[in-house]
């Protein structure tokens, strides 16, 4: 993103929030927390786009996407990607 202003914090993040909603989506198996995981990842989605997300707001979502998601393994690799991205927002800013 060469002359952007965006905090490349921001960019990783609404990077791995979009892989992980794709996945999420193409995902054959109904599952009973699913509604909660699309709606904490929507969220993510807000935040990232607002350009400043609350650390401890990004930590909440992530831990209710982890939660819904659950031990599937097809979603492991995005959902890591989305805490490494969560992650490079560090705990300082609580």
């Amino acid at each position: 993103m060469t002359g952007s202003d965006e905090d490349p914090r921001v960019v990783e993040l609404r990077a791995a929030v979009a892989r992980l909603r794709r996945e999420l989506a193409a995902h054959p198996a109904e599952f009973p927390d699913r509604g909660i995981a699309e709606e904490e990842l929507a969220a993510l989605d807000a935040m990232a786009r607002g350009g400043c997300p609350e650390v401890p707001r990004l930590r909440r979502s992530l831990l209710l996407v982890a939660g819904a998601i659950g031990s599937m393994s097809a979603l492991g690799g995005a959902l890591g990607q989305v805490r490494g991205a969560v992650e490079l927002f560090g705990a300082g800013r609580d």
